[in-house]
């Protein structure tokens, strides 16, 4: 299966967010709630999934996931470029 982008992921998932929570108001328009129904279908078509609690929670832990080897990765980007700039400096790191 295909799997959307993290940062496709991340827009679409805080966009059916907010779109929720305004349509939980009082006064929601027939326009709101289609849209809320279109970033429904969406998550579901980028996760596999049928229904949009199945697609929020596959969402969410396909972005806690490509999340976890980026935060893994940061100590030895920091330390590459601890290297390059004593290399650019002359120095021996």
């Amino acid at each position: 299966m295909l799997m959307a982008h993290p940062v496709v992921l991340r827009n679409l998932l805080e966009h059916y967010e907010s779109l929720d929570a305004l349509a939980h108001a009082d006064v929601v328009g027939p326009q709101i709630r289609r849209r809320l129904e279109d970033a429904a279908y969406t998550l579901c078509v980028s996760t596999g999934t049928r229904d949009i609690d199945a697609a929020l929670q596959v969402a969410r832990q396909q972005l806690s996931r490509s999340a976890a080897p980026a935060a893994a990765s940061a100590p030895a980007a920091a330390s590459a470029s601890a290297r390059s700039a004593a290399a650019a400096a002359g120095q021996r790191p």
